[in-house]
């Protein structure tokens, strides 16, 4: 395979948005297979929820991906335990004896796929940028006490190969590292970025579909809806990565990316229904690997519109799911039943299930209530697997006790902004952690302080105009508390309280089921999209 050049791959891999196969039909299976040359990985997903791979903007699944192989941060998650963390660009950092600031030394000859080196410099731009440029993601750093008038003064380069953090908050450095251990706290090349600045932007338009970091990866092309190509960054401090490039391509159909990697157009399937899965375990020369996951899928309705706004609502429809129908029968293992904000793994996670299909309870709720005759919602939904599956089955439980539900489908770009817009009635969705502390969940679900349209907040409370002030102020004293004991007990209190209160409705917790070729090494995918790393995956 040495013959090929990166060239003649990206042209045969980065094909339709279909996910054709791009074999001539009369290949064989092993010759199929070898059209992937052994340096090239060709991964299948849905990557329609790309919105732009700038960090200080990117809050998607597939984004988060791509950032974590094109960026690094001054300390990462360890993927096999997502609680510990490493250093990475930072070798080293001490405490200040206030317990506000931190100050990090920096990693010697550490340099930018560019071949810039990295500087404090670039983490003061990195940081700031973030703050001045107030995208959804923003609010991890913001939540710091960093606005764009203070930011300067808080994020100081303090010598060669040394910066200080300083927060004005009472946070512990525990909390304050799981931050900085987060997607919008990657190091951007501030030469490269702002070499390609436009009307102030901080590079923002550029690094939408370009790289400026000193990961293992860098950007090579993107292909909205078709692909997006990541090559190999010989300069990265752990060791250029056993791979030459790696290629996403969009298939959402998980019929087709069975078939192609039957045949050997990809290396990896990561979105299989559970026919696929079975069908793929079973094959010669694919296997399947299975990995926890911390995604929460959930649904809710919207408060802005006043007929949604009964609590009786709620909680009928919260005995109108199917849990374990859909969970064992129709999902076959891709999710787990969970009905509590934080995911099983996180201290303090809840594991009870109050909740079950009881269609006659539900129906003496909504008696009790004057809903009896029930009513009509439209319901958005991402018009891809799982989640078409799911919403049906819904739908279909709910009509039984006369909730009638309008299914809208929509890309999973399009779904999150009309989310984040606040223009939904109904939606079925997902959430990720942020960070892999318990607050990223606990402010995502229960607090909001400030329900105005002006004051967006990256929180599902916000976005489902559910104003909570009192429970915000809990959420606000679990961060504060410095016992991680009594803190894990307050959060299973709001969980609790969420889970039998709330517009909000938890369902499952997902576990990602990935088929590839046997040829396929050391692919490891963690709890997170932002724990998905390519540098050490190889091919024999």
């Amino acid at each position: 395979m040495g013959s090929w050049s990166r060239r003649d791959v990206a042209r045969i891999f980065v094909g339709g948005a279909i996910g054709a196969p791009m074999i001539v039909s009369g290949l064989s299976q092993r010759d199929a297979a070898a059209q992937v040359p052994a340096r090239t990985l060709v991964v299948a997903k849905n990557i329609d929820d790309i919105i732009s791979l700038d960090p200080a903007q990117t809050f998607e699944f597939t984004g988060g991906e791509i950032l974590a192989n094109i960026y690094d941060r001054l300390v990462q998650y360890d993927v096999e335990d997502p609680t510990r963390l490493q250093p990475s660009l930072a070798t080293s950092w001490q405490v200040g004896a206030d317990g506000k600031t931190i100050a990090f030394t920096l990693r010697e000859g550490a340099v930018f796929a560019s071949g810039n080196p990295v500087r404090p410099e670039d983490v003061e731009f990195s940081f700031r940028r973030v703050i001045r440029l107030n995208k959804p993601p923003a609010f991890i750093l913001a939540q710091l006490g960093w606005r764009p008038n203070n930011v300067d003064q808080l994020v100081r380069k303090t010598g060669p190969r040394e910066v200080s953090v300083t927060i004005t908050e009472n946070f512990s450095p525990a909390f304050v590292l799981n931050a900085l251990g987060a997607r919008p706290a990657a190091i951007v090349d501030q030469v490269e970025a702002m070499a390609h600045e436009q009307n102030g932007d901080l590079g923002n338009a550029w690094l939408g579909q370009n790289s400026a970091g000193s990961g293992a990866f860098r950007i090579a092309r993107v292909r909205p809806s078709e692909s997006v190509t990541l090559a190999a960054n010989p300069r990265h401090f752990r060791g250029a990565p056993a791979l030459d490039q790696v290629i996403l391509r969009h298939v959402p159909e998980p019929g087709t990316q069975r078939l192609l990697l039957e045949r050997g157009d990809i290396d990896i399937a990561r979105d299989l229904g559970p026919d696929e899965i079975a069908s793929a375990a079973q094959r010669a020369g694919l296997r399947v690997e299975r990995f926890p996951q911390a995604t929460i899928h959930f649904f809710t309705v919207n408060l802005r519109h006043e007929r949604l706004r009964n609590p009786a609502l709620w909680e009928a429809m919260r005995w109108l799911v199917d849990y374990d129908g859909i969970a064992d029968r129709l999902l076959r293992g891709q999710m787990r039943v969970h009905q509590a904000f934080l995911p099983v793994g996180f201290p303090g996670a809840l594991t009870d299930r109050p909740y079950r299909l009881d269609v006659a309870r539900a129906r003496e709720i909504l008696a009790r209530a004057g809903l009896q005759d029930g009513l009509s919602i439209d319901m958005d939904v991402i018009s891809a697997a799982p989640f078409m599956d799911v919403a049906q089955s819904i739908q279909q439980t709910m009509a039984q006790a006369n909730i009638r539900l309008n299914l809208v489908p929509g890309t999973s770009a399009q779904v999150i902004t009309k989310y984040r817009a606040r223009n939904h009635q109904m939606m079925l969705i997902y959430w990720n952690p942020d960070f892999m502390d318990a607050h990223s969940n606990a402010k995502a679900f229960a607090y909001n302080t400030n329900n105005a349209d002006d004051a967006p907040q990256s929180t599902t409370t916000w976005r489902n105009s559910w104003l909570i002030p009192e429970l915000s102020q809990r959420t606000t004293a679990a961060l504060t508390e410095p016992d991680a004991a009594r803190r894990a007990e307050l959060y299973q209190a709001l969980q609790r309280d969420v889970q039998r209160e709330s517009p909000i409705v938890i369902m499952f917790q997902a576990q990602a089921a990935v088929a590839m070729r046997q040829a396929v090494a050391n692919y490891r995918q963690g709890a997170t999209n932002d724990l998905i790393l390519y540098r050490t995956v190889a091919k024999s």
